[in-house]
């Protein structure tokens, strides 16, 4: 995963979960945070477009008030979103997570993500100037030491429209790899890499990263080349 740099902070925006249990059984993200993500996407596209200091001045109000918004429903600190929001620019836009689904003999590549203990498959934000496929190949080899090739796209998702939720909107691409060589490692976010056969996929995944949905449809991908990629 790529983290944000704030003020000489690492501030783990693109792993930070909302921590509102009732939150994370709604079907859908709570009012309150899909108005915040919008007065924070139109301050931040406004401050580029801006003409003068008072238009600026308005539109950055805009974003402390996305900011006191998601502080006053979640245990974030105000100045922790704050600043990251302040350091947003340009039109704002839907991050992009990538994820590879890398098969040997049957069984799915899984990652365990530090963070939460959860599995997933090797991924994480697509970097900028990078081609979505490459960032699905880089990942894999900087999470669980493998270099993989992507062929196909299996899924494009609305990554974090059920909980956990993100404070930045996303969307996720999750390709088909293969398995070109390497051997398992660790890394700074992941503890562990195992290959699992299907019927012994374990039942606590991190959060959205990867869900079940995600791993059906690459394993049907895997079963059916003719099979049309799947999207939200």
């Amino acid at each position: 995963m790529r983290r944000l740099q704030v003020a000489g902070d690492v501030v783990q925006f693109a792993e930070q979960r909302i921590g509102d249990d009732k939150i994370m059984e709604n079907p859908a993200p709570p009012r309150w945070l899909e108005w915040a993500r919008e007065i924070q996407a139109i301050a931040q596209s406004g401050s580029h477009y801006a003409e003068n200091d008072y238009q600026r001045q308005r539109f950055q109000r805009l974003s402390q008030i996305a900011a006191e918004i998601i502080s006053e429903h979640t245990t974030l600190s105000y100045l922790m979103l704050a600043d990251a929001f302040c350091a947003q620019v340009g039109y704002a836009t839907p991050r992009v997570d990538v994820r590879a689904a890398v098969f040997q003999d049957g069984r799915l590549l899984l990652v365990r993500e530090r963070q939460d203990g959860g599995w997933t498959m090797p991924g994480g934000w697509a970097d900028v100037g990078e081609m979505p496929s490459q960032a699905a190949e880089r990942e894999t080899w900087e999470e669980a030491g493998y270099h993989v090739k992507a062929q196909r796209v299996v899924g494009v998702y609305d990554a974090n429209r059920v909980g956990p939720l993100e404070v930045f909107h996303a969307v996720k691409l999750v390709y088909l790899c293969d398995l070109i060589g390497g051997e398992a490692r660790s890394s700074q976010e992941t503890s562990e890499v195992c290959f699992y056969s299907l019927d012994e996929i374990p039942t606590v995944l991190s959060g959205e990263r990867t869900k079940p949905r995600h791993i059906a449809d690459a394993i049907a991908a895997r079963h059916d080349p003719s099979k049309a990629t799947v999207f939200d």
